[in-house]
């Protein structure tokens, strides 16, 4: 819908009131998946710290920026930062191996990106003297869902990916809408500021790509909530607003980006997105490929010591799947294999299971895995692309079959629903709690440390109770 003259659009109205609803009350499954997400996407930033590629990036000057009181930390380093730079290198943690909450719509998209923006600015303004009880765990969950929902929601019927745009457009709106709330203690114009220059940094997803595809996409994130913050912070000291950043004539989003279409926000916002986020479990991969792990992992056995004898691997999956990660040829890197569904089902076949260390270039050189890779054959099943977009369902289906070259063959395994699905959600809730302890101690063993962050998200009652301040100093490392 277009803005009325000396208006802001309506979509950045929406999303602004959303933000500043100080009267918002979340559901009981909203705030039980909020405290999950936070669990889990912690757990993915600590597992990525010991990651030398992600570390250094951390730490780049280009994350700087925004100083606000004592700044703020960030998980598994010491010291504080910038505010800006630490909502940066949090979330390019959690987003790193590729193991943190997806959702998936016309636009995909994962919502925990958000989370480094909103515990960076809770860690700085609990920093201020004045504000040093403002913020509890349960304090910041709100928030949260609310960043959850905006980039959720904005992503139901808007194809950003259409057009070439980088789904971290959604992330950079979210988290400066959220954080301008937090910062101007709900000062509906400076959200509406702040909303309203995001959608000005239209980012381009060609580092998703073909030969162009590289680490970027782990950080782009980091780089999304950076500017998101300072956006906030610019808005807050009373930086003047663009009405028109979606519907200006000729110049606006829509006319630039969208042509005769719309941006729209197709269901009030609420708690539907966290309510139905989807986690990633046991396996560190692009979403649209987990239900063909999970089935190529159901063949392990009965292909394995046949693997000489395979003639055609047959991989069916969604439209979204086949624009995304149907690859063939040279994968250059890391970045590159994890957005491979051939490569995914390939090492699913060979191990009965799909690590972070699989996409390394040791375990790429297997040469088993090309060659599986070759024998493959990915389509479209129709059922699969509607089934992934029908909201009673939202499903995210693929089926994986073996043929061999005596004319026999395995089933054909589908599987409709990942196991970090809503309808799922209670298989996956052990394994998530099991995923969690796995990281903390990938990257920090048996350490005092890591003993102290396990046991904290073991009572969640009492982690609920704790000050933020309380929460960021349990998260740093002493060394």
């Amino acid at each position: 819908m277009k803005s009325r003259p000396g208006t802001y659009d309506d979509v950045i109205l929406e999303i602004a009131a959303y933000a500043c609803q100080d009267d918002f009350v979340a559901s009981d499954e909203a705030r039980s998946n909020a405290l999950l997400c936070l669990m889990d996407a912690v757990g993915c930033a600590l597992r990525a710290v010991s990651v030398s590629e992600c570390r250094s990036v951390m730490e780049w000057s280009q994350f700087g920026g925004v100083e606000v009181s004592g700044g703020a930390r960030v998980p598994g380093l010491r010291g504080r930062m910038p505010v800006a730079q630490a909502a940066g290198a949090t979330t390019a943690a959690i987003r790193w191996l590729d193991f943190n909450d997806t959702w998936l719509a016309q636009e995909w998209g994962h919502p925990s990106d958000n989370i480094g923006a909103v515990l960076a600015v809770a860690d700085a303004l609990a920093s201020r003297s004045q504000s040093a009880n403002r913020f509890k765990v349960s304090g910041i969950l709100d928030w949260l869902i609310k960043a959850y929902e905006v980039q959720g929601v904005l992503a139901l019927d808007n194809a950003f990916n259409r057009v070439g745009i980088d789904h971290v457009l959604l992330v950079k709106v979210a988290s400066a809408a959220v954080v301008a709330a937090m910062f101007s203690d709900r000062d509906i114009d400076v959200v509406r500021s702040a909303a309203s220059h995001a959608w000005l940094d239209a980012t381009l997803r060609t580092y998703r790509h073909g030969e162009n595809t590289g680490s970027r996409k782990s950080w782009a994130a980091g780089d999304a909530v950076e500017r998101a913050v300072k956006l906030a912070v610019l808005s807050n000291d009373g930086q003047q607003g663009c009405r028109g950043a979606l519907t200006a004539p000729g110049w606006g989003f829509e006319d630039v980006w969208f042509g005769d279409n719309s941006v729209k926000l197709r269901r009030p916002l609420g708690c539907y997105v966290i309510e139905n986020v989807l986690f990633k479990v046991r396996y560190p991969a692009e979403f649209h490929g987990q239900t063909a792990i999970e089935a190529a992992i159901d063949l392990h056995e009965d292909v394995v010591d046949r693997l000489d004898d395979v003639a055609e691997v047959r991989i069916e999956t969604q439209e979204s799947a086949m624009r995304i990660i149907n690859k063939d040829g040279e994968l250059r890197n890391e970045a590159d294999r994890d957005h491979c569904i051939q490569y995914m089902v390939a090492v699913a076949l060979l191990r009965g299971d799909l690590k972070s260390e699989d996409y390394e270039e040791e375990a790429a050189g297997d040469t088993r895995i090309d060659d599986l890779r070759s024998k493959m054959t990915v389509r479209e099943n129709p059922e699969y692309s509607r089934d992934y977009l029908a909201p009673e369902s939202r499903s995210i289906a693929n089926s994986v079959q073996v043929i061999f070259q005596d004319g026999t063959q395995t089933d054909a395994v589908e599987v409709m629903y990942p196991l970090g699905h809503r309808r799922r959600r209670y298989e996956a809730r052990p394994w998530l709690v099991r995923k969690f302890v796995e990281n903390v101690r990938h990257s920090f063993g048996d350490s005092p440390y890591a003993a102290r962050v396990i046991d904290a998200f073991s009572d969640m009652d009492m982690l609920l109770e704790m000050d933020i301040d309380e929460f960021m100093a349990m998260l740093q490392t002493e060394g």
